[in-house]
């Protein structure tokens, strides 16, 4: 059994997506752990509460320095004794000791085709803001492992979205989260949960 944290900083759109896929068997061998929020009050959390999963707040704000919480944060996800973390909708920059002890063991999701759009300053509406301002016909999303650099991990699944006429940055948004972002989410979950992704030379190999 695949024991996971969901880490969020928001709503939780992503989270309920992955709490709706689990409940209705498209995510197996897995059990929802916790969810982990650097935001107090969040809806993500009212999700969690909804679901019977543990909340758990770990803020920035009620630590003196960015070590202190970095450590905070690394030793509630030790606690937790998690095999997967799940990034989604986390606007933190995860501590390098916490990718250093769970290598090749989290996961983000990024609402681009990596490499297009991604990168430092590229998060929510930015990213969709950024695909209508080059006049690209085709976005998309993409989950991928986390490593040191900012999206820079290997990529495990991408699922392409069409750019439409008329299309504003939230409408965007909303038709990637949509049709890529809730369906490759659970997908990626369930492929690691199932044993079938493996990362060689940097890359995520799918097996059969």
């Amino acid at each position: 059994m695949l024991r996971v944290a969901v880490l969020v900083s928001g709503g939780g759109t992503n989270l309920q997506a992955i709490i709706d896929a689990v409940e209705s068997g498209r995510i197996t061998n897995t059990e929802l752990v916790a969810v982990v929020s650097n935001n107090k009050g969040v809806y993500a959390l009212e999700r969690a509460k909804k679901a019977g999963i543990r909340d758990i707040v770990v803020s920035p704000k009620d630590y003196e320095d960015r070590e202190s919480f970095n450590a905070a944060l690394l030793e509630t996800i030790d606690d937790l004794k998690v095999d997967l973390i799940v990034l989604a909708g986390y606007l933190v920059v995860i501590p390098p000791a916490m990718i250093a002890r769970y290598e090749n063991r989290i996961i983000n999701i990024h609402p681009s085709l990596i490499p297009a759009f991604c990168g430092t300053g590229f998060y929510g509406l930015k990213v969709h803001e950024a695909a209508l301002a080059r006049g690209v016909k085709v976005v998309g999303a993409t989950v991928h492992f986390v490593d040191k650099g900012t999206d820079t991990g290997p990529i495990l699944l991408q699922k392409a979205v069409a750019v439409e006429e008329g299309d504003t940055p939230k409408s965007l948004q909303q038709r990637v989260m949509e049709q890529a972002e809730w369906i490759l989410l659970p997908k990626a979950i369930d492929l690691i949960a199932n044993d079938k992704v493996t990362v060689v030379d940097g890359k995520a190999v799918i097996k059969g």
